[in-house]
């Protein structure tokens, strides 16, 4: 059973207000007041000086667990939520590995779920790393995967989704076990609604459908844990806006105030990375105790809405 070894996050030090960033945004003072009135956003962190490489390397060093085991790393996986985050030939996830001796390691990037790709490289991982021990390969039963996510708002797609979240920078790192006493994978649940692909044509419709959708997915995964909703302790959410997790509580009778949203304010939405950042949060306030069960959320852009639930 896929467990969690060790989660790390950072956040740029730099708060930007949601107001500064109107003019290259063109967001009216209106839509501006939406944002922070309506859908709880305030500022978002941004690191212009630093690279994407940067920003993945100050989650990783956060690892303790890494440092003395790096040739224990058998998978590197990039979580990416943009189809392309930097300029060939450049390939970040390579130089990370050099960066931290992991030259062993098989490295690759996974996508084409936007934002919910952390959650799918997260089941990757364990996956590859059960079918190696499974397969008897040598070292396999203390084989760890380390995962990283988390890009750079480069381009004005990758700052705003429009009517919906305004996205700031930061970053998440995981090391992975094919099993393990904590932070145990109990189920993950993913639906893709093609249909919503294109830059969401149809954005109307999208947002209609969006509450039902998650809500959904997040039911499904609960399910497949063989656990009630009664049964989750917190949710660890996708901080793409508060009111959205209003909806979604409403329609499943679930309790806002055990959806951690504090980070919304002061983060925005990052790419991939915010169930990484709500964990540290999480862990932080001391809300993770031992035998607790919390659902993580994600929803891509395309459509990809994902859940998966663990127990601590």
């Amino acid at each position: 059973m896929t467990a969690l070894l060790e989660i790390a996050s950072y956040l740029p030090p730099r708060r930007v207000p949601i107001e500064e960033l109107a003019g290259r945004l063109g967001l009216s003072d209106r839509q501006v007041r939406v944002f922070r009135r309506f859908h709880g956003l305030a500022e978002v962190r941004r690191e212009p000086e630093r690279t994407l490489l940067d920003l993945l390397s100050s989650a990783v060093e956060r690892l303790d667990g890494l440092r003395g085991n790096e040739n224990r790393v058998r998978y590197v996986l990039q979580a990416r939520g943009m189809p392309a985050a930097v300029p060939y030939p450049m390939n970040p996830v390579h130089e990370l590995c050099e960066r931290f001796g992991l030259r062993d390691a098989m490295a690759f990037t996974v996508t084409h779920q936007a934002c919910a790709t952390g959650l799918l490289a997260i089941d990757l991982a364990g996956r590859l790393l059960a079918a190696d021990r499974a397969a008897g390969v040598d070292g396999a039963d203390e084989a760890l995967a380390l995962v990283v996510a988390g890009e750079k708002t480069f381009t004005r797609f990758a700052e705003i989704v429009p009517d919906t979240s305004i996205l700031g920078e930061g970053s998440g790192a995981c090391l992975v076990r094919a099993d393990g006493p904590s932070d145990r994978l109990l189920s993950y649940a993913t639906v893709v609604r093609g249909e919503f692909d294109g830059r969401l044509l149809d954005r109307e419709a999208y947002l209609r459908e969006y509450p039902e959708l998650m809500a959904a997915v997040l039911l499904r995964a609960v399910e497949l844990a063989g656990l009630v909703l009664d049964d989750i302790g917190l949710v660890l959410p996708h901080n793409v806006n508060s009111v959205s997790w209003q909806r979604i509580c409403r329609r499943i009778d679930y309790p806002v105030d055990r959806v951690l949203l504090e980070n919304v304010p002061i983060t925005g939405h990052t790419f991939t990375a915010d169930a990484f950042i709500n964990y540290r949060t999480a862990a932080e306030r001391g809300l993770l105790v031992p035998g607790l069960r919390y659902l993580v959320a994600a929803a891509g852009l395309g459509a990809t809405f994902s859940a998966m639930v663990f127990e601590h």
